[in-house]
């Protein structure tokens, strides 16, 4: 018993370890940044620049209270993510406070090379130290118990949703619920009734239950709320949502009502498509202006080795469903059938120097002029021919939902393995659901995360580029 409460873990002490080391590291950014700019040591105001660093810091144990820390569910994108607004909260509040007090003795260098040194250091000591908390949780330590109340699709899922990562931390301890089928109980973590689920959470322990049910009346509900306070436990209500619904919502509320609203769309923001598409024009604009050093290779090559045009270009659905020209170097004979039939690993269409230029993606390169002209992204779902949107969007129900974000060079599918010919429904049904996921889940950090994973991939050597 005492080993494993042992195990189970000290929640309530990780935030503050988190949020001391975060202090000790930043005090010793501070002072590797006086070693590197002696003359601010030199300064009269080094003692209160030095509280003011530390001080700038509890705005950030603040805002940390919440996601940062305490989520078990670690997402590394999100902590990277939380450790650079942490960088950007802390810079805020400590040029405002040096204003303010009209403290001087740090130049322009210092304060440059402390926020980059702050911008590299905590983002990784973060990393590390949240790897570290889920190989613990992995190997059995820092647990959480949970219960859930309800027996039915929407327990089975949130099961496994809870135990798809060990890292997350998660030991469900079983189900409760006044009406259990005989196949539920067979699975062998139905625990009782509704009856036993108070003297079952003091006995444990549990520090999360989560409800399932959908009762005619609200008093099973408010019975396990009273629990749950009772027992200064963590009470989640999960509603129960159809499988076909999207996994990301927008609470939103009409009056006193709250609604859900399907799918989130983190781009329909002015401010986020503005960055996306600012850091398109820009990565776009660097690619070009060293363009010319690959096109003149390669279309000399592509002239030399078979007869047509160097470019191919090929109608292609984008955003909201319009149709654009997407430009490609051409790596196949010219033929009839180019708008309507995939290439396959030896195909005959292809040339021997286009089947170089697609195992190496170069020929992927064109459309960084699409990227610049507005119809593509540098990272988004891959647009497919008009043929496949035709076919697809009557066979899969998600498909057309792909489009309400311009497409991309490279996308989360194809860093996950789903690239290539569509020979088989369920391998674009893959590709519809991890498109899906990318536009409910967008972020800047996810969008420099495809992209260094598929350098890394092209590097590596694609084995579905074909």
């Amino acid at each position: 018993m005492i080993d494993n409460i042992r195990r189970q873990g000290y929640d309530r002490y990780l935030q503050a370890c988190f949020n001391f080391t975060d202090l000790v590291l930043v005090n010793l950014l501070f002072w590797i940044t006086i070693l590197i700019c002696p003359e601010i040591k030199n300064s009269g105001d080094i003692r209160q620049l030095w509280l003011l660093v530390s001080v700038s810091y509890l705005p950030v144990i603040i805002w940390s209270a919440g996601d940062p820390h305490r989520w078990r569910a670690i997402v590394m994108d999100r902590v990277v993510r939380d450790s650079l607004i942490t960088v950007g909260i802390h810079a805020l509040f400590f040029l405002s406070l040096i204003a303010f007090l009209g403290l001087k003795g740090i130049t322009l260098k210092g304060y440059l090379i402390f926020y980059a040194l702050m911008t590299v250091c905590l983002p990784s000591w973060w990393l590390i130290s949240r790897w570290f908390v889920k190989h613990r949780r992995r190997r059995g330590y820092n647990f959480t118990r949970v219960v859930i109340v309800g027996t039915n699709a929407t327990s089975l899922r949130l099961m496994l949703e809870l135990e798809v990562d060990p890292g997350y931390g998660y030991h469900i301890e079983g189900f409760f619920d006044d009406s259990c089928s005989p196949e539920f109980r067979g699975k062998g973590k139905y625990l009782g009734s509704l009856d036993d689920l108070e003297r079952y959470v003091k006995e444990k322990k549990i520090k999360q239950i989560y409800y399932t049910l959908i009762a005619p009346d609200s008093s099973s509900l408010a019975r396990v709320m009273k629990i749950a306070d009772s027992a200064m436990c963590e009470f989640f209500f999960v509603p129960r949502v159809p499988h076909f619904f999207g996994r990301s919502f927008e609470l939103r509320t009409i009056g006193q009502m709250p609604v859900l609203a399907n799918r989130r769309n983190p781009l329909k923001s002015r401010f986020n498509s503005a960055v996306k598409r600012t850091f398109d024009i820009a990565f776009s604009s660097v690619v070009l202006c060293f363009y010319p050093l690959v096109y003149i290779p390669v279309a000399i090559a592509i002239k030399l080795t078979s007869p047509g045009p160097v470019y191919f270009k090929q109608k292609r659905t984008g955003y909201r469903g319009e149709s654009f020209e997407c430009l490609k170097f051409r790596t196949m004979h010219v033929n009839n059938a180019a708008d309507s039939v995939q290439a396959t690993e030896h195909d005959p269409r292809k040339t021997r120097f286009g089947d170089f230029l697609r195992r190496s993606s170069i020929d992927e390169l064109p459309q960084f002029i699409n990227v610049f002209k507005g119809d593509m992204s540098i990272v988004g779902p891959r647009p497919h021919m008009l043929k496949h949107t035709q076919d697809y969007s009557k066979l899969i129900e998600q498909y057309m939902a792909r489009h309400t974000v311009r497409p991309g060079i490279t996308g989360w599918a194809q860093v996950n393995g789903y690239r290539g010919p569509t020979d088989e429904l369920w391998k674009m049904e893959k590709r519809v659901e991890y498109d899906v996921w990318y536009i409910e889940n967008w972020t800047l950090l996810l969008d420099l995360k495809i992209i260094a994973r598929t350098v890394v991939n092209a590097i590596q050597g694609e084995k579905n580029a074909y």
